[in-house]
This record gives structure tokens, sequence and C-alpha cells, in this order.
């Protein structure tokens, strides 16, 4: 199969699909690779490690031209015209995007597969846990940034200080992105609350990196309880395939503190904080109510080299996969993974997001 890789033209967006270790193997496996000239310069990977590693260096339009796209970001407008029918492996998160974007997919009957929304065995989202564990991270450390008071924050930090502990934090969602972020916020020495709806992950709490932070069954009370002292809220929440609710309320943002900070990691399926709006790298943050809104759609491609290795690690092997068995097998496998075939929505979950009907059973 032929296998094309796209520079991503994301605001700010440095990551690339493939790693040249990657090429490496998918070459083994006697496919062809296309890498857009300059691709993976973001992550520190040069035209000339694509080429000893197999690939070849071609235009954009070269690459958008074969069988299998694979990229990092779903197309923004500027990429709309390159969708021409076919298969794309990709983040879509086509709930909480714009709406043209389904819209163009469909009618370019472009095989739409959606890294989000491949599932493993045990039940786990192995290509999205690593973006969401460097995402956990940085919600800790963006929130502390964003606290300083040179950034009109409300001067706590979020730290340790001769064994006595400063500033409240507060974590909605015990995912990876949750677990992470409290990890990192106990390790700096923040008081840490762990909202979630699982009463049995209160036992993992003793673990070394977590030891001192205090879960809290997930419901409305106890949210709005916590916020209105909190100084950084991260909000963490996945609900698979479906834009994500509003955990936290504007009249819950209006309780808090001026100066805080909240991260909403979810803003990529909507946001689950309703004063959200999606943001970029260039401009990363808003005031609303006194409260610095964090909501970076993209946050991993901050970190491309880290980010792009730890992808590709997980990646790599579902699109040996796909590129193996094609689409029909790879679907009657993973047919979650799939969102759009035939110019119709076939994962159930997007389709009831989106408010479209869902393609019947096929297979």
């Amino acid at each position: 199969m032929i296998i094309g890789v796209p520079k991503e033209v994301k605001v700010q967006e440095c990551r690339v699909a493939i790693t040249p270790e990657g090429v490496a193997k998918l070459r083994q496996s006697g496919h062809e690779v296309l890498i857009e000239l300059g691709a993976g310069i973001g992550s520190g990977f040069s035209d000339q490690a694509y080429q000893q590693a197999g690939a070849v260096i071609v235009s954009v339009e070269e690459a958008w031209a074969a069988e299998l796209v694979v990229k990092v970001k779903e197309p923004i407008r500027a990429e709309y015209n390159y969708l021409q029918g076919q298969m794309l492996f990709t983040f879509l998160h086509l709930a909480g995007v714009d709406r043209e974007l389904t819209t163009r997919l469909m009618n370019s009957g472009t095989t739409a597969i959606a890294y989000e929304t491949v599932v493993d065995a045990q039940g786990r989202l192995p290509i999205l846990a690593p973006m969401s564990a460097i995402a956990g991270n940085m919600a800790a450390l963006m929130g502390s940034y964003y606290l300083a008071r040179f950034n009109q924050g409300n001067g706590v930090q979020l730290a340790k200080v001769l064994g006595r502990r400063h500033g409240k934090a507060l974590v909605i969602g015990d995912g990876v992105v949750g677990m992470h972020a409290a990890q990192t916020l106990n390790s700096m020495g923040a008081s840490v609350f762990l909202a979630g709806l699982d009463r049995t992950q209160a036992g993992i709490l003793s673990s070394a990196d977590l030891n001192g932070v205090e879960y809290l069954y997930s419901q409305e009370s106890s949210i709005a309880q916590h916020c209105s002292d909190a100084d950084l809220v991260v909000g963490a929440v996945l609900n698979v395939g479906e834009k994500t609710p509003h955990i936290v309320t504007e009249a819950m943002i209006r309780t808090m503190q001026e100066g805080a900070v909240v991260v909403d990691v979810s803003i990529d399926q909507g946001g689950c904080i309703e004063t959200s709006v999606a943001t970029t790298h260039e401009e990363p943050t808003f005031i609303k109510h006194g409260v610095t809104h964090y909501c970076v759609a993209n946050m991993p491609g901050a970190y491309p080299r880290t980010a792009t290795i730890a992808l590709c690690d997980v990646s790599i092997g579902y699109i040996e996969e796909l590129a193996n068995s094609g689409i029909l097998k790879f679907m009657r496998q993973r047919r979650g993974a799939v969102n759009i075939y035939q110019s119709k929505i076939i994962n159930s979950v997007v389709a009831q997001s989106l408010k479209l009907r869902e393609l019947s059973r096929l297979f």
C-alpha cells in the first residue's frame, strides 16, 4: 500500500505522524511511504533521516494522493481540497470540531479512521493514551505558570515550600489525563482533589505518586464546592466519540476567586467547562469572570519530539495492520475506529453526538 504523511499545518502543530523508525517498519512489510518535504522538521526528524529509512520525499499534493494518508490532527479548511476518497487515519474528534469537516469527509468519499476511537482488547484507548498523558502533565505545568502574578494570576505557587503545601488543585476526571495531572500536581506539592465516577479508584491513591491526593465522587454539588476555592481546575473528562458534557458550569466559574486558572483538556471534544472556547498555542488563554482559561486544542503539540515518538510507538502497529489487511478486514476487527465509510457515519456514538443517522450495520 502507498502511505502518505503530509506536514501538519494546524497553528503551532509540529508533530508528525510517523517517525523514521516507523517508516523502516512499514517498508519491511512491503509498503511505500511518501513523506512531505519538511514534515518531520518540527519534531527533529530530517528529510535525510526519512530517506535513509526508505521513505520518498514528495510534495504536499503527492502525500495526500496516497491510498492511506496518516496525520496527527484533523484536516483544517486549507486541506479540504485534498480529501479525494482516500483513507485518512488521524485524530478527528468529529463531535468537538466544526461540523463542516464531517460534511467534507462524507461528500469526498473519504474513509475516516479516528485514533481516538481505536479500542484494544482490554477496552482501552491505546493511541489516545500517550497524548492524554502528555496533556495531563502539561495541564499541571500550564496551570501553575498562569497562576503567576505577571500572567494576571492570583500569585499562588502550586508547590511545597519547606514542607508546607501551597495552592489547591481540582482535577475532574480520573482517566489517563486526570491521573497524570494529579500525579504531577501532587509531586509539585499542591493540595490535590481528584474527582471521578469510579469509587474503586480511591484505592490506588495510596501509590507513591498519588499519596496525599483526595478522591471525591464527581457530582454537581461536590464540583461546585471545590471550584469555589480552587486555584486551578483541570477538566479531564472524556466520553469516547461524544461531545463532552459541561461538568463545570458558568455559574461555578463565577464563584471562583479572581486570578484562578482553568485548563480544559477536554476541549478537543467540545470542552467540559461551559465557558471554554478553543484557543491555540499562539494565543493560549483568555480571561472570563476573572478566571484565566487555557483551552488549547492540541496541547501535546507543544512538545512535538516527545509526543511524536510516544504517538508512533503505539500508532505504527495499527497503521501497519490497516495497510496489511485493507479497510474491510480492519473494519470487521475494529469497527468503532472507522468513523466514516462510503459517505456515511458508521460509528453510532459519533453519529448520535452529531445528530446524524448511523449507517446500517454492514458486516
